[in-house]
C-alpha cells in the first residue's frame, strides 16, 4: 500500500529544532483526500502556519510540532467504514489477532464500530470457545457498559456470548451478563440462561452463582409481582425460572456442598407458584438430608410413596436419605427397623412367586431401554443417564447462526436437561447404605457398620445384639463363625473393648444363637494379654455351658498365664485336662490372621469396615441437630426472640453451635433487619470458637455474615470477613456486593475528609473506602 508523504525542506527543519520549547500539535483531517483512504494531517496549528513559519520568530513557545523525525513526515489515516469491513472479514475468517489489531485501531480513532459489527465481534469469539478471545469479549462488553454505550449490544448475542464463557469455565463473567440484561430489562428466556445456569454449575463458583441468579430473577416474581395479563409482561414472564432452572441450581449446591443456600432455593419456590417433578423431588431429599431436616423428609416421604414415575434409582436415593437422617439424630429404633423391613420385603419377594414375575418385567424394561438409547442417542451402558454427552457438550457450541434461528431455544434447552442428568448421576454415586435388587430396598454392608458403631457408641448393647440376630434370621444363613455378630464382637475385641465384647457374646448365647469356638478363643486369650483372670475364670464356665470345645491355642495361652503367675500346678493341671480332651496341637490362627489384615488396611470384610469407621469416624452429636432444628424454625419464623432462648438453652446443654447454627441466627437477624449488633456479638463468639477448633468456617456462614455486614455499613467486621473468605480461598461474588453497597451506601464519604475526626470516625471511613476498593469503585 503506497504511503502519502510530505517533504520538507532541511531549513524548516533546523529551525524547528532549533526551539526550544514546543508542544504537539492537535491532529486534525484536512479536508480535501488524499490517495483515496490516506489524508493529510496538519501537524501545525493555524496559529503556527499564519505566523511562526519564520524560524527567528520572537514566540518559539507557540511552535507546535508533530513529528521531529528528521527526512519525512509520515502519517496514515484509516478510512472508518472500510476498516469496519476489515474487521468483519477478519472474524468471518476467524483470524482473531487481526480481528483485534483493527478493533484496537477503530477504537483509537473512532471510539466503538457501528453496532452490528461490535456484536459480530462478540458472536465470532465466542464461538472461538478460546478463554483468550473470550475474555476480550467481555472486555468489550463491560468497556460499552462502562461508557453508557449499551445500546451497541444486542440481547442474542449477550447470551450466547454468556454460554461460551459459561462453556468454559468462566462463570462470573457469563453471570455478569446476565444480570446486565436484567438490569437493563432485557430479559433473557428462561430456556436460554437456564442452559447457561447448566455449565456454569459445573464449578463450585459457578454453582453458588447459580443460586444467587435464581434468588435474584426469582425475587422479581415473589408473591405474584407480575400480572402475566398485562401483554407488555410477556418477555418477563417468559424469564420466570422453571423446575429444570431449580433442578440445576440445586444439583450444583448439592454437588458443592452449598446445601442452606440451596434451601433457600426451596423456600421460594411455592412463592413463585414452581411445581417440583419426580428429579426435584429426589433432590429435595438430599437437602433435607444434608441440613438434617428429618420432620420434612417425614412429610416428603408420603408424596414419594405416592408418586408413580419414579425409578428404583430415585426410591434408593430418598431412603437412603431418610435412613442417613436417623443416624444423624441418634434414632436407632427407626434406622434398625428400617432395615429390617428392607429384609423382610427382599426375603418374601425371594420366596414368592412374585420375583419371577418380577425379574421378567425388569428384563423387559431393561430391553426396551436399550432399544431406546440405540434408536435414539449412543450411550454407553456403564454410564449413568446423561453423562455420555456431558464431555462433548463441554468442549462444542453451535454457530450463532444456527443459535440466532432458534428463536426458541430448543438446542440448548436440550444441552441443559443433558447436564442436568449428568449432575444427577453425580448424586446418585453418593448412595452407599442402600442398593437395590429387581426393584428391592436392600441394606449394604456399610448401613451396618454405621448402625453397630451408633449401637456401641450409646452403649445398647442388648438393642444391638437383638437387631443382629433378627437381621441374621431374615438375611441369608451363614455360618456360626461368620455371622455379622461375631464380626462386631472380634471387632470390639480387637479395639481392647472386652466388656462390650463379652456381654453380646452372653446376649448371643442367651437368644440361643450358637456359635463356634474362635470367638470365646479370641476374648480368652484378650482376657489373658490383659490379666483379668476373674473374667478368664468366667468366660470358661460360660463356654463349657454353651459345649465350646476350646482349641488348643487357649490352653497354651492359659498355661502360659499360670506359669507367668508362678503357678505351676495349675498350669499342669490345664496341661492335663488339654491332654484328656485329646485337643490336637496347632491352633486356630483366622483371628489372628483377619487382625493382622486389618492392621495392614487390608479388605478384610465387615470386620475392616467397622474397624476403620470407629478408629477414623467422629462421633455424632444428635442434640445439635434437633437444637439446629428448633433454632432454624424461630428464625424461619422470624421468632428471634425465641430463637435466643433456644440457643442458650442449647448452650446450657454441653452442645457446641456449629456453622448451621449461627447460618440460622445470622439470616434472622438479616431479614428482620437492624440487628447489627447482636450479628456482631455473634461474630466474636464464632471467633473465638473458631480458635479452640470447635467451630469451621464454610462459605456459606461467612457469606451471610458478609452481607449483613455490609447491609449495615459495619465496614470494619466486613473486612475481616472478607480476609478470612480469602485466605480461605472462598468465592466471593463482587458483584452482589457492590450492588448492595450502592443501593445503600452511595453516597457515603463522598465529600472532603473532614479535618477534626475521632480515632473510631476514622477508622470507620478507612474501612469504609477499603472496601469501596476492594468492589472496584475506587
Amino acid at each position: 500500500m503506497r504511503r502519502s508523504t510530505a517533504s520538507v525542506s532541511p531549513s524548516f527543519l533546523s529551525a524547528l529544532l532549533s526551539c526550544r520549547h514546543f508542544s504537539v500539535a492537535r491532529i486534525c483531517r484536512c479536508p480535501s483526500p488524499v490517495h483515496g483512504s490516506h489524508r493529510w494531517v496538519c501537524g501545525i496549528s493555524d496559529s503556527l502556519s499564519n505566523n511562526t513559519l519564520n524560524a527567528s520568530s520572537s514566540s518559539p513557545n507557540r511552535l507546535m510540532l508533530f513529528s521531529t523525525m528528521a527526512g519525512t513526515i509520515l502519517v496514515q489515516a484509516r478510512d472508518p467504514a472500510k476498516l469496519n469491513m476489515e474487521i468483519l472479514n477478519a472474524i468471518d475468517e476467524r483470524r482473531y489477532i487481526d480481528t483485534w489489531k483493527l478493533y484496537e485501531q477503530h477504537m483509537q480513532m473512532e471510539g466503538f464500530p457501528r453496532k452490528s459489527v461490535v456484536n459480530r465481534l462478540l458472536t465470532g469469539f465466542a464461538e472461538s470457545l478460546d478463554v483468550k478471545w473470550l475474555e476480550k469479549a467481555y472486555a468489550m462488553v463491560e468497556q460499552a457498559f462502562e461508557e453508557s454505550k449499551q445500546n451497541l449490544l444486542e440481547k442474542e448475542p449477550l447470551i450466547y456470548l454468556s454460554l461460551g464463557l459459561a462453556k468454559c469455565g468462566l462463570p462470573v463473567p457469563a453471570s455478569t451478563i446476565l444480570r446486565k440484561l436484567v438490569e437493563t430489562e432485557q430479559f433473557p428466556p428462561v430456556t436460554a440462561w437456564s442452559a447457561i445456569l447448566a455449565h456454569m454449575s459445573q464449578t463450585a463458583p459457578g454453582a453458588y452463582l447459580a443460586a444467587e441468579l435464581i434468588l435474584e430473577i426469582g425475587y422479581l416474581f415473589q408473591d405474584g409481582r407480575v400480572d402475566p395479563r398485562k401483554k407488555s409482561n410477556a418477555p418477563l414472564i417468559a424469564m420466570k425460572p422453571n423446575t429444570t432452572a431449580f433442578n440445576i441450581a440445586l444439583a450444583g449446591c448439592l454437588l458443592f456442598c452449598t446445601t442452606r443456600k440451596a434451601e433457600q432455593l426451596l423456600d421460594i419456590m411455592p412463592r413463585i407458584c414452581v411445581k417440583a417433578d419426580a428429579n426435584l423431588l429426589i433432590v429435595m431429599a438430599h437437602i433435607y438430608e444434608r441440613n438434617g431436616r428429618r420432620e420434612e423428609l417425614k412429610k416428603l416421604q408420603r408424596h414419594i410413596d405416592e408418586a408413580c414415575n419414579l425409578t428404583d434409582i430415585q426410591f434408593r436415593q430418598f431412603y437412603n436419605c431418610l435412613l442417613t437422617c436417623h443416624l444423624k439424630f441418634g434414632d436407632l429404633d427407626s434406622a434398625s427397623n428400617m432395615v429390617l423391613e428392607m429384609l423382610r420385603k427382599a426375603k418374601d419377594a425371594r420366596n414368592s412367586l412374585a420375583v419371577a414375575t418380577l425379574v421378567l418385567e425388569t428384563a423387559r424394561n431393561d430391553n426396551r431401554a436399550f432399544t431406546a438409547r440405540i434408536s435414539g442417542p449412543n450411550l454407553s451402558q456403564n454410564e449413568p443417564e446423561g453423562s455420555h454427552k456431558d464431555r462433548l457438550i463441554e468442549h462444542q457450541i453451535i454457530s450463532y447462526d444456527e443459535f440466532s434461528r432458534d428463536r426458541n431455544f430448543v438446542k440448548i434447552g436440550n444441552e441443559a436437561k443433558e447436564v442436568l442428568l449428568s449432575l444427577l448421576a453425580k448424586l446418585q454415586t453418593q448412595v452407599e447404605l442402600i442398593t437395590t435388587e429387581h426393584g428391592i430396598l436392600q441394606p449394604t454392608e456399610k448401613i451396618y457398620v454405621k448402625l453397630v458403631k451408633a449401637f456401641l457408641e450409646a452403649g445398647k448393647l442388648k438393642d444391638l445384639a437383638r437387631f443382629l440376630i433378627k437381621a441374621e434370621k431374615e438375611d441369608s444363613p451363614v455360618s456360626n463363625d461368620d455371622s455379622a455378630l461375631v464380626h462386631v464382637i472380634k471387632s470390639c475385641i480387637s479395639l481392647g473393648w472386652l466388656d462390650q465384647a463379652h456381654d453380646l457374646l452372653d446376649e448371643m448365647r442367651f437368644a440361643g444363637v450358637r456359635t463356634g469356638s474362635s470367638v470365646y478363643a479370641s476374648l480368652l486369650k484378650a482376657y489373658c494379654k490383659a490379666n483379668r483372670l476373674q473374667e478368664v475364670t468366667s468366660l470358661l464356665r460360660d463356654a463349657q455351658k454353651a459345649g465350646i470345645q476350646l482349641d488348643s491355642s487357649c490352653y497354651d495361652t492359659l498355661i502360659q498365664s499360670q506359669v507367668l503367675r508362678q503357678d505351676t500346678q495349675g498350669a499342669l493341671d490345664l496341661f492335663k485336662e488339654m491332654k484328656e480332651a485329646k485337643i490336637p496341637r496347632g491352633g486356630n490362627p483366622e483371628f489372628e490372621q483377619l487382625v493382622e489384615g486389618c492392621a495392614g488396611n487390608a479388605e478384610a470384610g465387615l470386620m475392616a469396615k467397622l474397624l476403620r469407621e470407629i478408629r477414623e469416624g467422629q462421633k455424632l452429636d444428635s442434640g445439635v441437630h434437633d437444637w439446629n432444628n428448633v433454632i432454624h424454625f424461630f428464625c424461619k419464623k422470624r421468632l428471634m426472640a425465641d430463637a435466643e432462648k433456644a440457643l442458650a438453652k442449647m448452650r446450657s446443654l454441653g452442645h457446641t453451635p456449629n456453622a448451621q447454627t449461627f447460618h440460622s441466627m445470622v439470616t434472622g437477624y438479616a431479614a428482620i433487619g437492624g440487628k447489627y449488633i447482636e450479628v456482631t456479638e455473634l461474630w466474636g463468639e464464632m471467633k473465638s470458637l473458631a480458635s479452640s477448633a470447635t467451630l469451621k468456617f464454610d462459605q456459606e456462614l461467612l457469606d451471610s455474615l458478609l452481607y449483613t455486614f455490609v447491609r449495615g455499613g459495619f465496614f470494619v467486621r466486613a473486612n475481616e470477613v472478607v480476609d478470612m473468605m480469602e485466605k480461605g480461598n472462598m468465592f466471593i461474588d463482587k458483584y452482589k456486593y457492590r450492588t448492595l453497597y450502592l443501593k445503600y451506601h452511595k453516597t457515603l464519604y463522598k465529600g472532603k475528609t473532614p479535618k477534626f475526626q475521632t480515632e473510631s470516625q476514622l477508622k470507620k471511613r478507612e474501612a469504609a473506602l477499603s472496601f469501596k476498593k476492594w468492589i472496584g469503585l475506587c
